[in-house]
């Protein structure tokens, strides 16, 4: 099913501003090599081309400087919903069609991205093998070899990604469920912190735990998806407000030196390419800087077997105890094993173990507190079908052993391929760190996907070269492109100069925008739309540290937003723009393009 082109977003997009391709023509593609497949387990759901038409309607009059995700196809676990589209967590009969999507959701189709469908999973996301859906939905066949599992309990995302019919996926995450199968498909997985990522309009698995994961393609991607999706949601009980820059935290470039924290060899319990995948990761952080520090992991891996005891067993049965008594044979046979052991816990139980699981927080807070970053397997064997046939949950188990702590103990955690075995089959590694080191992994991960260059998931496609960082991944700030009252010497440039920022030049846009005059203040305030019929607006490049620049973007109110504004000599910086739907919800506009520029307008104003 692979099609000539990539689907990573910056090849997308290329070839979107090129004029290669259409939002409209790639949809076309990929239904039309989706039909000649035929019935494909991975997809539970799959949108057909009536249903799709909204999504690209949303994007006429759009590209990719005005949405980040323009035109970028995507899937959804069918644990989250899609509006209108049936939810069924692997279970017709729990199945709901909900009106609204999922707040995460949301946040994509808004940045332009298209959803193509749902996928299948371990039902109600319980398992790590992608072995336990129904009969009625069939399983995920692996994209390197069908004998092999898939990976769960994102098997349909992880493989629908890594076969080249989306960009990327949405998984969930609550024990690995976003990193193994991952790890099985050459694939980037991003486990964010808890909280995040909100879980609205997500069918839980432990609430407590739960998490939105992404599959994607290269790192860039996977910074670029969790940077619309990590938005505070006041209607979210678990979200969680963050702003990375408060923290210090950026995607970019990697440090020069650091220390990189490796379990004790004897502790990996890897079979040989897995065992294969951690020493060439440790080489390659070592190459770029790293420096090997072993730790004794004995605290982790503990609090990694607490996860199937009686609190988060008893989560899961929560979700689902109402459809195991009344329609029993609706629960795959080992989810409803599994599940049925959170029946009988008593409260001291649960206490037990949360008493328990503090104190190896403690110890494992105490463990890492000694390096940057930590390095591990993310899973130990790769196995095939057969052999979880043959020993469901024990197999399982052995999947979860260097993933199940991570929720419990709030750490960030992101899968990264690293290369190939014998077989030929993906084998990667996982980085991990306190909560809220997300952008710090996703920077160290891009340092190795720099060295290693890999075909891109389960493709022929090569890996296309990385793009160049910006300034602001490199030095901690960023250039904003400014049109209006922020231009020197004019009422709210303050707001600039009070949180750190300097000129860095005055020029013009390119010859291809139109300005107008909005109302709200002071008096009112301007609004650049890109436009063939437009001209070169004068504009002005400020450069603001970037721990500043959220409480600066706190006060741009709609319709203005945030995008890419070309400049005179070509080049693409942050700016703010107005796409001509949200100039019309703005009020009365007035086009002043004629005066070159806010100043021009103001002077006629005198």
């Amino acid at each position: 099913m692979t099609l000539p082109i990539s689907l990573d977003i910056a090849s997308l997009h290329t070839a979107y501003r090129s004029g290669e391709l259409t939002p409209s023509d790639l949809i076309d593609q990929l239904l039309a090599a989706a039909d000649a497949y035929g019935h494909d387990a991975a997809w539970i759901t799959r949108l057909t081309r009536e249903q799709l038409a909204p999504y690209l309607q949303r994007l006429e009059g759009e590209s990719p400087e005005s949405l980040p995700l323009y035109g970028i196809p995507f899937a959804i676990k069918d644990n989250i919903d899609l509006a209108d589209i049936p939810t069924t967590a692997g279970s017709p009969a729990f199945a709901y069609t909900p009106s609204e999507s999922a707040f995460v959701v949301q946040q994509l189709i808004a940045a332009g991205a298209i959803p193509l469908g749902k996928t299948n999973l371990d039902q109600f996301a319980t398992g790590l093998v992608g072995e336990r859906a129904l009969e009625v939905y069939g399983t995920p066949a692996n994209a390197f070899d069908p004998t092999l599992v898939p990976g769960g309990s994102s098997s349909g995302s992880a493989v629908v990604t890594a076969a080249g019919m989306v960009s990327f996926a949405l998984g969930t995450d609550t024990a690995g469920s976003g990193r193994v199968p991952a790890c099985f498909h050459n694939l980037y997985g991003v486990k964010p912190s808890l909280g995040l990522l909100s879980t609205r309009g997500v069918v839980p698995a432990c609430a407590t735990l739960d998490t939105i994961s992404l599959f994607t393609l290269t790192a860039d991607d996977a910074a670029n998806v969790l940077g619309i999706t990590a938005a505070y949601d006041d209607q979210c009980a678990w979200s969680k407000r963050v702003d990375f820059a408060i923290h210090g935290k950026r995607y970019g470039k990697a440090p020069a030196a650091f220390r990189f924290g490796v379990p004790l060899e004897a502790q990996w319990q890897t079979d040989a390419a897995y065992t294969q995948g951690m020493h060439l990761a440790i080489a390659e952080l070592e190459a770029i800087g790293g420096e090997k520090v072993e730790l004794d992991c004995s605290p982790l891996l503990a609090a990694a077997r607490l996860l199937y005891e009686g609190p988060w067993v008893a989560e899961r049965y929560h979700v689902i105890r109402e459809l195991m008594q009344s329609h029993p044979d609706a629960v795959h046979p080992v989810t409803f094993q599994i599940t049925q052991g959170g029946a009988t816990p008593l409260a001291v139980d649960a206490f037990d173990a949360r008493y328990q699981l503090a104190e190896y927080k403690r110890q494992a807070d105490a463990l890492i507190r000694h390096v940057d970053v930590m390095l591990s397997p993310t899973t130990v064997t790769h196995p095939s079908k057969a052999e979880v046939a043959a020993d469901p949950i024990g197999v399982n188990s052995r999947l979860g052993t260097w993933t199940n702590f991570m929720n419990l103990l709030d750490y960030s955690a992101l899968a990264v391929p690293v290369g190939f075995s014998e077989r030929g089959l993906p084998i990667g590694v996982t980085l991990f760190g306190q909560a809220l080191a997300d952008l710090e992994l996703l920077s160290l991960a891009r340092a190795l996907e720099q060295r290693l260059m890999l075909p891109l998931g389960a493709t022929d496609h090569p890996h296309p070269p990385l793009a160049e960082l910006s300034i602001a991944a490199q030095d901690g700030s960023m250039e904003l492109v400014v049109c209006g009252a922020h231009l020197k010497g004019l009422a709210l440039n303050h707001q600039l100069t009070q949180r750190g920022g300097t000129l860095v030049s005055v020029t013009h846009s390119a010859p291809r925008y139109k300005l107008f005059a909005l109302a709200g203040g002071p008096p009112k305030r301007p609004a650049m739309l890109r436009d063939d019929n437009g001209q070169a607006i004068e504009v002005e490049v400020w450069r603001l540290p970037i721990e500043t620049l959220g409480s600066f973007l706190a006060g741009i109110s709609a319709p203005l937003g945030l995008g890419q504004v070309e400049l005179a000599d070509g080049s693409w910086k942050c700016g703010f723009i107005c796409t001509a739907g949200a100039l019309n919800e703005g009020g009365e506009a007035e086009e002043i393009t004629q005066f070159g520029g806010w100043r021009g307008w103001l002077a006629s104003q005198a």
